[in-house]
């Protein structure tokens, strides 16, 4: 499946997320197959093929930022004032200090400098997939801990 992102998409980042997104597409709509229409193999390239096209269609939107363009030592910056901003005494500050270090600044890049799930991604050099399962982890965890 890999294989055939990478072939679609031209970029192994992309092509990990689409399989990634894919197979959770899969594993949510699995009640859906329907063995007299087809394979399960047809059935899962199918899906995958979509999220590929999916992600062709809006990467047009996207421009493009060269590495060194980015500025990532003033976003951290930015981020870290914000969280040091918070009094000690905020029980929003001691629920961010709860969360491990990657978490905490994936979260508040989204909130403090409106970053999407993308951008944070790109920036931090970590995968989609990983962000976004980072992101709603912390937010579950802060919603707990603020409860």
């Amino acid at each position: 499946m890999l294989g055939v992102a990478r072939r679609m998409l031209g970029r192994v980042d992309l092509a990990e997320d689409a399989v990634q997104e894919a197979l959770v597409l899969v594993w949510r709509r699995a009640h859906q197959f329907d063995e007299s229409r087809g394979s399960a193999k047809g059935w899962l390239y199918t899906i995958l093929r979509n999220r590929c096209l999916t992600m062709l269609r809006s990467e047009d939107r996207e421009v493009p930022t060269e590495p060194q363009a980015i500025d990532r030592a003033s976003e951290g910056a930015l981020v870290d004032a914000a969280f040091d901003r918070l009094p000690s005494s905020a029980d929003l500050r001691g629920c961010l200090e709860g969360l491990d270090e990657a978490t905490r600044r994936a979260i508040l890049s989204s909130y403090v400098l409106g970053h999407s799930h993308g951008e944070i991604a790109g920036r931090l050099a970590t995968p989609l997939g990983t962000v976004k399962a980072r992101i709603r982890r912390g937010l579950l965890k802060l919603r707990e801990c603020l409860s």
